[in-house]
């Protein structure tokens, strides 16, 4: 065999040898990223493929991003508020208990005194509410309205004790604020429907008499005063001192059937 014949065959056994490492290589390449894929093909942290079901932790995040984070913002500023008080509810904290940014409740509210006026809102509607559907489930009888109501008054004050107080805290609270006004003015129209039911008598929103005022006040500070008392724990010395088994709501039965005059109309 001539030395060029051996040159030739030599180059193709050369050339047939990388060819097959070259194929080699390709397939160890295609199986590494089978086993990790890469970047590209998996989906960002954070992020779900359309139509793949949320995780739960996604899920309890989907109201904030469909313009529920403002209710959930007064949710846990009431938390917070029956918690820790009205020292304690800030924007800071309401933020933290909320799980959002500390600039979530700013955005929302503007400041402390926006919030409080929009949780103090929601505090009179629900009041009022529960009031009136006492009244409106207690018997025919005049006397027998005004005490459903009047314990109606004094269990939302015991169930919300924050709310119930920050409710009348005029200087924590902008009355200007159209939710709280129209809630304030609703809960002080049930106040004055009551009442004039009571009289027997229609009472306007916007005039009253000498002797209207001084119903409503009357009954107001009857209940209210009682209210304050109880939640302060002063009534105590009065409570152990009177007939075993004489519990809060009987003493109030008492005073208001007790009350001189025509019913208090609470």
């Amino acid at each position: 065999m001539t030395a060029a014949v051996k040159q030739n065959l030599y180059s193709v056994k050369i050339e047939a040898y990388k060819a097959q490492m070259a194929k080699k290589s390709g397939n160890a390449r295609a199986l590494s990223r089978a086993a990790a894929p890469s970047k590209a093909a998996s989906p960002a942290r954070g992020r779900r493929k359309p139509g793949a079901p949320r995780s739960a932790a996604a899920s309890e995040e989907a109201p904030y991003h469909h313009g529920a984070l403002r209710d959930a913002l007064l949710l846990a500023a009431e938390r917070v508020l029956e918690r820790d008080g009205l020292a304690g509810l800030t924007l800071r904290a309401v933020a933290r208990e909320a799980g959002v940014s500390h600039a979530a409740p700013t955005h929302h509210f503007g400041d402390l005194t926006g919030l409080v006026s929009e949780l103090a809102a929601i505090g009179f509607r629900q009041f009022n509410t529960a009031m009136a559907a006492a009244g409106s489930a207690a018997g025919p009888a005049l006397m027998e309205k005004a005490l459903a109501r009047a314990k109606a008054y004094v269990a939302y004050a015991q169930a919300h004790p924050g709310m119930y107080g920050l409710m009348f805290r005029a200087e924590r609270l902008d009355m200007k604020r159209p939710a709280l006004h129209e809630a304030a003015e609703a809960s002080f129209a049930g106040l004055a429907g009551a009442i004039g039911a009571s009289r027997q008598e229609q009472i306007s929103e916007t005039a009253l008499s000498l002797d209207q005022g001084a119903a409503i006040a009357r009954a107001w500070s009857l209940v209210h005063g009682f209210t304050m008392l109880l939640l302060d724990d002063r009534l105590c010395d009065i409570l152990r001192r009177l007939p075993e088994g004489t519990d809060a709501e009987t003493l109030l039965d008492a005073m208001l059937k007790s009350t001189i005059g025509r019913p208090p109309g609470l």
